[in-house]
């Protein structure tokens, strides 16, 4: 059996969720088993995740795990593989998934690969996919041992619906107590987080000051798009550090990503250059950015960016 953790957040699950257990199913297609799908916490309608391949749908509602803590994840996570045979565990490559795969490795004693990207091949080995050295190529990687551990790159997979709402299943087992004491959460509230963003627009030192912001928020509503900037802009207060892409931030990899004032140095295109579509707006030709771009326009960016705007809205009225 596959089983899928699916992550969710006020008792709602994220898009990453919908994305993991679609992979899972695939996967099971592939090994010839079925796929499960595993919520923890209080959950709003968990049945939605056998619209997306899931078999059967557990959950472990006690009301402690509404606060993640990874240990205690762990121990659940592990117990219900056990629990049920799952020979193949899946998380999603967020910053809950990357607490959370180390510790289910060990804990299962399975071979790990974080951050796939591809659906596995099963021709006698199972053997998966990721992107490294910064995106610029493809390893392949074979597990040998009988559980396996993988976390999902977002927006590698887009999830389609291959079914219909599954039964809830409640699982009884053992809850560890917490030894973190959780006082506070503090989130970004109506905006899709970077990491499950499709549709990206970012800025650079070429906007001059936090003030001349306003054309890019103009854009990124047009597009229902996500905000993102680089570190130099972050660093020095121009924008929110949960924003900062990059390497030293998040790794993000849209659908479209709009790179506005940003000269592309190697740290920055380390983490958006998995993007499937990039566009570079940047007065200088001779900027780095523009190699790695699918579209590029040369030109001030205070003259090119209004104009832009009004193209894109009227095109969206129209």
């Amino acid at each position: 059996m596959v089983l899928v953790f699916a992550e969710s957040q006020k008792g709602e699950f994220k898009k990453a969720a919908m994305e993991a257990v679609y992979y899972g199913h695939k996967t099971a297609e592939i090994l010839g088993t079925e796929c499960a799908a595993l919520s923890l916490g209080p959950v709003n309608n968990a049945g939605v995740l056998g619209q997306y391949g899931a078999s059967k749908v557990y959950n472990v509602g006690d009301d402690s795990l509404a606060q993640f803590d990874s240990q205690v994840y762990t121990a659940v996570i592990a117990a219900v593989a056990n629990q049920v045979g799952a020979t193949v565990v899946i998380v999603s490559h967020s910053s809950t998934g990357k607490s959370l795969q180390g510790r289910l490795a060990a804990k299962l004693d399975a071979g790990s690969v974080s951050g796939v990207n591809h659906l596995p091949t099963n021709d006698g080995s199972f053997k998966v996919k990721k992107n490294v050295f910064s995106g610029k190529a493809i390893a392949e990687y074979e597990i040998s041992s009988d559980k396996k551990v993988l976390s999902l790159m977002g927006n590698s997979l887009k999830p389609e619906v291959v079914g219909a709402d599954a039964a809830v299943e409640s699982l009884s087992v053992e809850v560890p107590a917490s030894r973190i004491k959780v006082k506070e959460v503090n989130t970004v509230e109506g905006t899709v987080p970077l990491p499950e963003a499709e549709l990206v627009v970012s800025a650079g030192r070429g906007m001059k000051g936090p003030e001349n912001w306003g054309i890019i928020d103009e854009m990124a509503e047009i597009l229902n798009a996500t905000t993102a900037c680089s570190r130099p802009v972050a660093d020095v207060g121009w924008r929110p550090h949960h924003e900062h892409v990059g390497q030293t931030g998040i790794a993000i990899r849209p659908n479209l990503y709009i790179a506005v004032g940003i000269s592309g140095a190697i740290q920055h295109l380390a983490g958006v250059n998995s993007s499937k579509t990039i566009v570079v707006i940047n007065k200088d030709p001779e900027a780095p950015f523009f190699k790695a771009a699918d579209y590029g326009v040369v030109g001030d960016l205070f003259d090119v960016v209004p104009r832009l705007n009004e193209a894109l809205r009227n095109f969206k009225n129209s």
